[in-house]
């Protein structure tokens, strides 16, 4: 399943720009509904892998992207089950200061964070009622979060114990991106990501801006690229990073998992420097691996299956 990232800002500090920047989905600005899409993450060792193996079709690897709209307790609620935050600064209007729209973004996540603790506290309280001591002991953890959070402090920096199932919005890695002259001009992107990638290009002096945002999107969720190159298709994939074959089996497709055999495994360098695949084999530079592989940033992954 792809891992997924919540778009937050201030209103109309960009959201929906960068939301259709990334994914070229093409949602309306002023629509007041969540909108969801897919981004694809560049890599330039895809072309290359996929020249080896002369494949019909090169698929990026991808982040689910959610934009909600506006900000408030109830909205950003939406984006608890999220892996990371993408956050979006007004750096474009007259008087605007990034740094102030942070810390405001900021407090509405605290905020959002402590009426969550709030209502989960009233719902511990009505259950424990039955005097069963498991339930008693949630509340006591919830009040002490509860006074911690009221009294300044994060939850992000509360020492106690925080109950996964909180999920809370504070603790979630955040990307920082200013919208304006002083980051990227995401009208501009917007507007490229309507065109083909060639015309874009065109207009470019260099890659996009977007793409720096996605590696720190990689980066912060604590994400690697392996890869999966045949003349059908060249694929690129995310993983957590220290995850196995079998769960990079799994991110391919279930049924791979659960007839797992072994897997085949070349550096993504040692492909295309060699070019093939059995004189790769030849030199011993691909080795068969087991379900509890961990794989590696730029492995090349064949992976046998019976089910």
């Amino acid at each position: 399943m792809a891992l997924e990232v919540g778009i937050v800002g201030l209103p109309k500090s960009g959201k929906t720009t960068l939301f259709n920047a990334l994914t070229h989905a093409g949602a309306h600005v002023h629509e007041a509904k969540p909108h969801v899409g897919m981004a694809p993450v560049a890599d330039d060792r895809l072309p290359r892998l996929a020249a080896v193996e002369q494949s019909a079709k090169l698929t990026a690897a991808s982040i689910r992207v959610q934009d909600v709209p506006g900000t408030g307790p109830a909205l950003l609620g939406n984006l608890r089950q999220v892996d990371a935050l993408l956050a979006v600064l007004n750096g474009f209007s007259a008087g605007a200061d990034p740094a102030v729209d942070l810390e405001t973004l900021r407090l509405e996540l605290l905020v959002a964070d402590r009426d969550h603790v709030e209502k989960r506290l009233e719902r511990a309280r009505q259950q424990a009622k039955s005097g069963e001591a498991k339930l008693r002991q949630e509340v006591a953890g919830l009040e002490a979060l509860l006074a911690h959070v009221e009294g300044g402090g994060t939850i992000a920096d509360y020492t106690g114990e925080v109950s996964e199932a909180l999920e809370p919005l504070t603790t979630k890695p955040m990307v920082v991106l200013e919208n304006g002259s002083g980051g990227i001009d995401l009208q501009l992107e917007a507007e490229l990501a309507e065109l083909s990638d060639e015309e874009a290009a065109a207009f470019r002096d260099g890659p996009s801006a977007l793409e720096d945002v996605a590696g720190k999107l990689k980066e912060s969720l604590g994400l690697i690229t392996f890869f999966t190159i045949g003349p059908t298709e060249a694929r690129a994939w995310t993983l957590r990073g220290g995850r196995t074959a079998i769960d990079a089996a799994g991110e391919i497709h279930t049924d791979i998992a659960r007839g797992f055999i072994r897997c085949e495994v070349i550096a993504w360098e040692d492909l295309v420097d060699v070019g093939n695949r059995a004189e790769l084999r030849k030199r011993g530079l691909e080795r068969l691996e087991g379900k509890d592989y961990v794989v590696r940033e730029g492995d090349v992954l064949n992976i046998r299956f019976n089910v």
